[in-house]
């Protein structure tokens, strides 16, 4: 591991640190915001572990942990949540939807079109006011749209589905 200074040093030298507001920009917390923005899938606490472990071989878990809560309550990452599975983490702060593929499990965002404001096409009740609204979409992902086949049935879906879904070739690209 490198001293205070050289960490430091690394962090300020990289671009566009984002402010986290009353919490530090550690080293921890830049290699976990890197991997974040440096993908497209939504990872999960475990899947930015696994992958910032990699060169950093002494994080915990529970340190990816505590760095994605701070992100979250800074408002540098949203955090995702699809039923029961576990939060993933979402860069993309402009305000767009999510596709959630139940076939592959891919999570995929969706933009709004500019003239959409939901939470105007909500009926809240008087005096109530809406602080965030969260938009998921479940379907099929185009790569898993184009290799089931139209013709089969529930019950042989099913179990092509498990075999054939895609692989995704976004799930390493940047955040737009």
């Amino acid at each position: 591991m490198g001293s205070d200074a050289t960490d430091s040093q690394q962090i300020s030298d990289k671009a566009s640190v984002p402010d986290l507001g009353d919490f530090r920009m550690t080293p921890q917390r830049r290699q976990v915001y890197e991997v974040i923005t440096s993908r497209k899938d939504h990872p999960s606490a475990s899947d930015v572990y696994h992958q910032v472990k990699d060169s950093m071989p002494h994080i915990s878990l529970a340190t990816v942990y505590n760095c994605l809560e701070a992100m979250t309550q800074s408002g540098v990452v949203r955090q995702v949540n699809l039923n029961r599975e576990p939060s993933r983490y979402c860069a993309n702060l402009t305000d767009h939807a999510h596709l959630y593929c139940q076939t592959c499990g891919q999570v995929s965002d969706v933009p709004l079109k500019e003239a959409t404001l939901l939470a105007q096409a909500l009926d809240l009740p008087s005096g109530a006011e809406a602080t965030q609204l969260e938009v998921t979409v479940r379907g099929t992902c185009p790569a898993c749209h184009q290799a089931t086949p139209s013709t089969s049935t529930s019950s042989s879906s099913s179990s092509s589905k498990e075999s054939t879904s895609p692989t995704h070739q976004s799930d390493s690209q940047p955040n737009s």
